[in-house]
């Protein structure tokens, strides 16, 4: 884990909201890990796609969660992903 975190930036995802607003993260290789704390069931876009959405957290801030939506082949490979899943 050291080797692949050397010189990148960890932000937790609690701490996400704030870092956007005070810092440019499109120029820093940063990295964030969050746990699957609820799953819509799969939905159809408009366009009839299915895709996903994950709330995803920290287990930090219980009140802090990102929505993850899921599209294409990613929702293809992880939509069957487990409740819980780091």
């Amino acid at each position: 884990m050291d080797r692949k975190m050397a010189n990148r930036k960890l932000i937790r995802l609690s701490q996400l909201k704030s870092k956007l607003a005070t810092e440019n993260l499109e120029e820093i290789d940063w990295v964030t890990f969050g746990v699957i704390v609820k799953k819509v069931t799969p939905q159809s876009a408009n366009n009839g796609r299915t895709f996903s959405i994950w709330r995803l957290n920290d287990l930090r801030d219980l009140n802090e969660c990102v929505s993850l939506f899921l599209f294409g082949e990613v929702h293809k490979q992880h939509w069957k992903t487990d409740q819980g899943t780091v």
